[in-house]
């Protein structure tokens, strides 16, 4: 079995590859494809092959296919353009006769009025259209998505959002990567749609008091309205659309988009998701010894 990891060389396909070898597959079964292969150098000394593989060239797609069984599809970061892009990758994964093809998603794809669940919801509509055997793994947020909130509250002690009272089921990264690692290595699941989310749902109160306990010092949450979260982004130097834009994600975390829970994926992991305070911890960890 061969198993062909994309974006290998960002933090989730990275992890997804360390998750993989601990869980007893050989260097040899794992291809680590990325747009710009020196960045996953160091997997290939410890026996991964590294294939150049970018979304937005679809001749790399078919070379980077070449003799996989089995390929995670880490959904992309060009915005507006995914879903023509994911195409790409599904379809040559179905040429290449690939037997399960995990993807990325995002939580309640499917439904969900959330800003940026269209482009996963029309991908999962391509991966049904396009009908090869797949996985979806709709991931909620991950803990390091605040990490720059976190940041600044180190010195403002302030954390500031419109999401109101809404509660978000994060989990850090290194979560979803074993969750990932165990649908690939293990036969079935095939034809499941995994809702996946920490066990402890937390709202932007329980964020900074998270962050004043890691932190060591007072951390306030400022409920701002939308058109207050447009406003100080604005003066934080962001432009109106970026401002716009995580401000209706906010909008999305009041609505409880972002809410839910039902612990497929500590049952997928088999271990409870990693608290807030203990990622949160890493996180500040982490901060601390780059600075």
């Amino acid at each position: 079995m061969t198993i062909l990891v994309t974006a290998a060389s960002g933090h989730l396909g990275r992890l997804v590859v360390e998750s993989l070898l601990a869980r007893g597959a050989a260097p040899a079964e794992i291809v680590a494809g990325a747009r710009d292969t020196s960045k996953v150098a160091d997997l290939a000394a410890r026996g991964i092959r590294s294939v150049e593989l970018d979304y937005t060239r679809p001749e790399t797609l078919a070379p980077a296919l070449e003799g996989v069984d089995r390929v995670l599809l880490i959904s992309g970061t060009d915005f507006g353009n995914r879903v023509a892009q994911h195409r790409s990758v599904i379809e040559a994964a179905k040429s290449a006769g690939v037997s399960k093809l995990v993807y990325t998603s995002g939580p309640k794809a499917d439904t969900s009025q959330h800003v940026l669940m269209p482009e996963h919801r029309g991908t999962e509509q391509v991966i049904a259209e396009v009908g090869v055997p797949a996985v979806i793994l709709r991931d909620n947020w991950y803990t390091e998505n605040f990490a720059q909130d976190v940041a600044l509250a180190a010195t403002t002690g302030v954390i500031a959002s419109a999401a109101g009272a809404g509660r978000i089921a994060s989990a850090p990264r290194r979560d979803y990567a074993e969750a990932a690692a165990v649908v690939l290595l293990e036969d079935g699941h095939e034809g499941r749609v995994y809702e996946l989310g920490g066990d402890e749902p937390w709202n932007y109160e329980e964020l900074a008091a998270a962050a004043s306990g890691v932190l060591g010092r007072d951390v306030a949450y400022v409920a701002q309205t939308p058109e207050e979260r447009v406003a100080s982004l604005l003066a934080a130097g962001l432009d109106e659309g970026t401002a716009g834009f995580v401000a209706a994600m906010d909008e999305g975390t009041a609505r409880g988009d972002l809410a839910d829970s039902d612990g497929t994926l500590s049952r997928l992991i088999g271990r409870p998701t990693t608290p807030l305070v203990e990622a949160l911890r890493d996180i500040v960890g982490e901060q601390r010894a780059a600075a």
